[in-house]
This record gives C-alpha cells, sequence and structure tokens, in this order.
C-alpha cells in the first residue's frame, strides 16, 4: 500500500467500512466489527491508532497478528479468513485487518446464529434484527423480498383495473403469463399468487395495507429547520406508481418559485430541482426495504432542506462510495423490472449521476446521500438564490396555506375558471356531500374562497390568487 493511501486511511473517520484501535485489548470487540464488515460491505480495522489520531504502533506485531488470527478463527462462524497485514509507518508499526464483504449471516460462536450477527451502521456494530437476518438469507439464495410469495392471496388481490390502465398508457396490455414473467405472480404449488412486489406495486388497497402495512408514504412540511411543528401533512396508502406522481403534488403545494433577475430579463427559478427530486424518489421507493416493519417513506421539507428518507440501507456489500461510482445492486428486483418496463426508471446504477447532472446545469447544491441508522437519507438543498428569500421568512408564517388533496382539486377547479359547488367534489372523490361540505368550509375559514351571490344561484370564487 502507497504511504499516501496510509497517510489518508489514517486521517479518516472511522465509519461503515472503517474502525481504529489502540491495541488488542478490546479483542471481543475487534471479533464483532470483523463480523460486521463481512455481514454488511466489508471494511478495514487499523490496530495501533488512537482514538483522538495519534498512532502508538503495535509493539509486538507478530505476536499480536498471531493473536488476532487465533480468535477470528475460534469466535466466528462460518469461519472467515480476513487478510492481516503488518504495515510499516514512520518507525512504528500498525496490523490491518482487511475484511471482505462475503454472503453470510457471519455470527460470533459463543452468541449463536440468531444473537450473534451483527451489521455495521455507520461507525457501530448493532445487533442484527431478524428483518436482517432474513436478507442476508435471501441474497445467499439470490432471491429479493418483493419476489416473495403471498400464498393466501391470488391474482383476485391484484387491482386489475389499475394494473390494465398502467400498462395501457404505453399500448400494452397484460395477461397472467405476462405477470408471471415480470414477477408480479409466481407460481406457488399448483396455482399462481401475489407477490409482495405485486401487492406494493398492484395491490387492492385493502390486501396491501393487511399484509404489508408499512409499504405507504408520509409528506410534511414543518415550519422551521426541525422536526416540531408542522403546516402541512399528507399520507399515501397507495401504490407506489401512484406515489411517483402524487409526492411531487404536494412539494409543488408546499415550495414556491423565486425571481431571478438576468440582466432585463426575470426567469422564475424553483426552489428545489423538480427533475432530480423525481429521480431520488423513483430510487427510493424502488431500493427501500419493505421487509423492515414499523418504518416508513418519508419525506419531509424544511424551511432551508428537503429530505427524503427510506427504510433499509444500501444494498449488503455497497458503500455510498459505490453508489456514487455507478454500481447498481437491485434490492427489489420485481419492483426495479417493473418500473423499467414502465419507462419510470432508466439504466441500473445511472441515478446518482442523473441527478448531480441536473443540479449542476441548474446551478443546485449537490444532494447528499448519507446512512442513518437503518435508513438511507437524502438532504436536498435549495437553489443558492431561492435560499437567501427561503432563509428571511420567518419560521412561523407557511409557504402555503395547507389544504388536502379534495381541497386542492376545488381550489384547481376554481383557478381554472370553473364553477363548483359541494356536490361536485363530493361525486369527483367518491365522499359524503357532508364531507364536502366541511371541506368547503374549512377552505372559506382559511379565508382562500368566498361565496357570492344568492344562496341558491351563486358561487365559490377565490378570495385571493393562489
Amino acid at each position: 500500500m502507497p504511504p499516501v493511501d496510509i497517510a489518508e486511511l489514517l486521517a479518516s473517520p472511522e465509519g461503515k467500512t472503517l474502525e481504529f484501535k489502540r491495541d488488542l485489548s478490546a479483542l471481543k470487540q475487534i471479533v464483532k466489527t470483523v463480523v460486521s464488515f463481512a455481514n454488511t460491505a466489508g471494511g478495514t480495522i487499523i490496530i495501533g491508532r488512537e482514538d483522538n489520531g495519534k498512532v502508538v504502533g503495535v509493539e509486538d506485531p507478530l505476536l499480536a497478528e498471531e493473536k488476532l488470527s487465533n480468535a477470528i478463527a475460534d469466535s466466528i462462524i462460518p469461519m472467515i479468513m480476513p487478510d492481516i497485514e503488518i504495515v510499516s509507518w514512520e518507525g512504528r508499526y500498525l496490523l490491518f485487518i482487511r475484511v471482505a464483504h462475503w454472503p453470510g449471516p457471519f455470527y460470533i460462536k459463543s452468541e449463536g446464529p440468531v444473537d450473534g450477527v451483527y451489521l455495521r451502521l455507520g461507525s457501530t456494530n448493532r445487533k442484527a434484527g431478524p428483518e436482517f437476518i432474513a436478507e442476508i438469507e435471501r441474497m445467499h439464495r439470490n432471491r429479493s423480498f418483493d419476489q416473495l410469495p403471498c400464498p393466501a392471496f391470488g391474482i383476485e388481490a391484484l387491482d386489475m383495473p389499475f394494473l390494465q390502465n398502467t400498462f395501457a398508457g404505453l399500448g400494452r396490455s397484460v395477461n397472467e403469463k405476462q405477470l408471471n414473467s415480470l414477477g408480479i405472480l409466481t407460481s406457488f404449488g399448483n396455482r399462481n399468487v401475489a407477490t409482495h412486489g405485486g401487492l406494493i406495486l398492484f395491490g387492492k388497497p385493502d390486501v396491501r395495507q393487511h399484509v404489508l402495512p408499512d409499504a405507504r408514504v408520509s409528506c410534511a412540511r414543518f415550519s422551521g429547520s426541525n422536526k416540531s411543528d408542522f403546516i402541512d401533512r399528507m399520507d399515501l396508502e397507495v401504490s407506489i406508481i401512484e406515489v411517483i406522481e402524487q409526492v411531487p403534488v404536494f412539494i409543488r403545494r408546499n415550495t414556491r418559485l423565486y425571481p431571478k433577475i438576468a440582466g432585463m430579463k426575470r426567469e422564475d427559478i424553483s426552489a428545489y430541482p423538480a427533475a432530480a427530486i423525481r429521480e431520488i424518489l423513483v430510487n427510493a421507493v424502488t431500493h427501500c426495504d419493505y421487509s423492515l416493519t414499523g418504518m416508513r417513506i418519508m419525506i419531509a421539507i424544511f424551511n432551508d432542506r428537503m429530505e427524503i428518507q427510506s427504510p433499509g440501507i444500501l444494498p449488503l456489500g455497497m458503500t455510498i462510495e459505490d453508489f456514487k461510482a455507478g454500481l447498481s445492486r437491485i434490492r427489489n428486483r420485481v419492483i426495479a423490472r417493473t418500473f423499467k418496463e414502465l419507462g419510470l426508471m432508466e439504466e441500473w446504477g445511472s441515478g446518482y449521476k442523473r441527478v448531480k447532472d441536473i443540479c449542476t446545469r441548474g446551478g443546485y447544491p449537490i444532494p447528499e446521500w448519507q446512512e442513518v441508522g437503518p435508513s438511507l437519507r437524502v438532504t436536498i438543498f435549495p437553489h443558492p438564490e431561492a435560499r437567501e428569500q427561503l432563509l428571511d421568512v420567518p419560521v412561523n408564517v407557511p409557504v402555503n396555506v395547507p389544504v388536502n388533496q379534495r381541497q386542492e382539486w376545488f381550489l384547481e377547479q376554481l383557478r381554472s375558471g370553473k364553477s363548483c359547488k359541494a356536490s361536485d367534489l363530493a361525486a369527483q372523490w367518491q365522499v359524503a356531500e357532508k364531507t364536502a361540505k366541511r371541506d368547503i368550509a374549512d377552505l372559506k375559514k382559511k379565508r382562500l374562497i368566498i361565496f357570492a351571490g344568492a344562496p341558491k344561484t351563486g358561487e365559490y370564487l377565490l378570495e385571493r390568487k393562489q
């Protein structure tokens, strides 16, 4: 290893693939890190550097190497043989333990195959829960969670009108055989049943919520730079195909256009790059770990940034650097293939480059990808010119007055010059007229609309320009 590489490593912070130890006094922790690296994405452990960055070296490297090798061989199942190298650096000896990622799961022998499995999350080793162990085992069998069958649900569990309309938009129709080919259905015994991916994509709402209650998306607009107070929210319990269309509506509702003056010409710019957000959103729903319970995809808009967070770290064996370099490992094969068929997803592994190119061309900062616990978070920053104006807005001033989807539709009718009343809203959204009247009354309370004219012949109008 060239000296420059050693210098860079020693100056780097601990993280997903790097850990430092002063000596072998914490031998059990070192073994645990070997297990975590092997199960997650590989990594390097350097012995002979203190937490403060001071290089103290290893006094008897040959004895330390033997002790390490024996501890690893005796403590880990299945057997693993990392590369242990003695490195000379500025008159001192260091031990480099390079651990490759392998399909396991690997576990600490004394703790057993259930409690002894560890993963690397950030710079810490975490005991793997049953969902992560199952993912490791699926990877070993070359299967993804969304390919697994749901034996209790056949083709009747799919929303066939929605499915057919989705493919009809491409000028195609699909039959049961083609659904098998896509993995939306799979053979189980002597019949076809829906897969997890099939239900996430095209399942009837009640079936999807019963089998995969966390396969949904929550959106929120907060009043400041933290989550202490929100001013608008939306929960989507729909197909992830519909999520791709509905989330941008929420984002547009809660962000503004900002004027940019160039010479004598004024140009309105979006606070956030819409095309890049769509790309990030497609990747979030495609690579989400739907096997994790109690977690869902979250879109959070703050005064100074936007965050899109999805359950699941990067696919096992991958790092953020791999992702940025274009390496692709598909977590959900059924969803990825269907999205590709529908034209929602382009070439695998090119998402980061497209987002970077879009942001660079538009003058936006490059978003930041970060593994946060068992989730992947993308932070998107506003255009520099918009950011200056965003930060001038007091935190108690909403970007837009919050309205629900039915109310937004009602306002759109009025914006387009159409006459609209409670019965129209009720028919459009298939809700009780009482609910429609309550929505309209709320719009009046928020001073977004007024009623003009006689009670029987009058009409609703926008009170102020939307």
